[in-house]
């Protein structure tokens, strides 16, 4: 019998490389700015009315912080884990991303930079993820703290897409996007 496993995806807060228009990927120790604690905050407390019982995050600073904000309002423990984490863009990370327009092919989801993950990539790591979490789930309603593209890649998956058709739009920061998983 398959019983539906609910999943809000919480954006992170606008990190300090957010504000100032550079690639993050997967660099580890970008914080958020004061806005980003402020949008952690607003998320927290939406997050606490939805009720989830579990709540997983990416383990990359800008993250993490707001995850924590989400447990203190939740009064969840917080499990980390790298599937959560952003695509990687290798040696593209720290650059302005007004740059990244004519360096990174767009159209191809096996494109990547060198030491980066291409889309194709991404969306395998996060239909893994998700298969794994539907298979024994901690809770029927989970929240995971994650980032844009890894959202866009996990809407493709529930959909039953492929990673050459994850939605454009990223979601703001500090939003949360509700998907509902079969389990």
């Amino acid at each position: 019998m398959s019983r539906p496993l609910t999943l809000l995806l919480v954006r992170h807060g606008q990190s300090e490389w957010n504000a100032a228009g550079l690639m993050q990927g997967q660099t580890p120790h970008v914080p958020l700015t004061p806005t980003g604690h402020a949008q952690a905050d607003a998320a927290a407390v939406e997050l606490a009315r939805l009720s989830p019982g579990a709540l997983l995050s990416s383990d990359l600073l800008r993250a993490v912080q707001t995850a924590e904000r989400c447990a203190a309002a939740t009064g969840l423990p917080i499990t980390t884990t790298p599937a959560l984490r952003e695509q990687g863009y290798g040696e593209l990370e720290g650059r302005p991303s007004r740059e990244l327009w004519d360096v990174v092919d767009w159209t191809d989801p096996h494109w990547s930079a060198p030491g980066g993950e291409s889309l194709a990539e991404l969306h395998g790591r996060v239909a893994a993820f998700l298969k794994d979490l539907a298979a024994e789930p901690p809770a029927d309603v989970i929240a995971l703290v994650t980032h844009g593209d890894t959202i866009r890649a996990a809407q493709a998956v529930v959909a039953g897409l492929g990673p050459d058709a994850m939605p454009v739009v990223t979601p703001h920061n500090g939003t949360i996007t509700r998907l509902e998983l079969i389990a």
